[in-house]
């Protein structure tokens, strides 16, 4: 049993929406999908058995990282996302290697197809993205047909990305929060020291993959420097500091010169 999120919560969301088509626009996730996500689109397109003749939808399906491979399978491939930046990026890398597919502007939590439209529905490292998760599940569930196939790849805790997050979020934001936000008699300052020493594990590591890389991910800047930055900018306020990580520093030294750039302690007002 599948429970819907309410149509006026989605409605509610539009700004949401806005906000996360800009997002993706900015960075050049191409080069994310083609560094990291681009080998899976063929794995994820085989173990989902697709071949030629199927009807398939690739949902949050960025550059066409599992679009492209499956209509070079001969099925009619749809490729589906919410921001035309990437399909048109997508729609010129098809056309480059001589594939014909759909390309179609779209939300994941509200498809525009039919039910039963589908006879699979893929996502390779797309909707995992999505705000509301249930309500994307929900629509997969919709447009693919009885006994049809739902693939998904996304990343997991115990991969790299997630493992890179898992360290910061503890032991490089939540220093910040107690030494910003709580009170000096806190308890909680009686955790800084052991936080502080895995903040600069997570540091070390993020040095060392940034060594002869001008970003996270390859050379331009993407969503992953996006997501990275957020917590690395500010480990000084919370104690951490980036003497010994010049690379690092160096990677923050460039997010920071892209267009729209806000830290955390500005008031983004006139922003996304």
């Amino acid at each position: 049993m599948t429970t819907r999120i309410d149509a006026d919560v989605v409605m509610a969301d539009h700004g949401l929406e806005s906000k996360h088509r800009t997002l993706w626009a900015m960075g050049d996730y191409t080069t994310v999908a083609t560094e990291v996500v681009s080998p899976l689109g063929p794995v994820l397109v085989q173990a989902s058995g697709i071949g030629v003749g199927d009807r398939v939808l690739d949902v949050a399906a960025g550059a066409g990282n599992a679009a492209i491979p499956a209509a070079l399978t001969g099925a009619n491939v749809v490729a589906s996302d919410l921001v035309p930046e990437l399909l048109e990026r997508g729609a010129a890398l098809a056309q480059a290697r001589g594939v014909n597919l759909q390309w179609r502007e779209a939300n994941a939590e509200a498809l525009p197809f039919g039910v039963d439209e589908f006879d699979a529905v893929l996502s390779c490292v797309g909707v995992m993205f999505v705000p509301h998760h249930q309500c994307a599940a929900d629509e997969l569930v919709r447009v693919c047909r009885p006994g049809g196939t739902i693939g998904l790849i996304s990343w997991t805790p115990e991969g790299f990305i997630g493992q890179m997050f898992a360290m910061m979020k503890p032991y490089v934001a939540t220093p910040r929060f107690i030494v910003r936000h709580l009170p000096a008699d806190s308890p909680r300052h009686a955790e800084l020291p052991q936080r502080l020493a895995q903040g600069r594990k997570a540091l070390t590591v993020m040095e060392s993959h940034l060594t002869g890389r001008s970003y996270f991910i390859g050379d331009r800047y993407s969503v992953a420097d996006i997501a990275l930055y957020a917590y690395t900018h500010v480990a000084e306020e919370g104690g951490l500091s980036l003497e010994s990580f010049p690379q690092v520093r160096a990677w923050l030294a460039r997010v920071a010169t892209q267009p729209l750039h806000v830290r955390i302690h500005d008031q983004p007002t006139q922003r996304l």
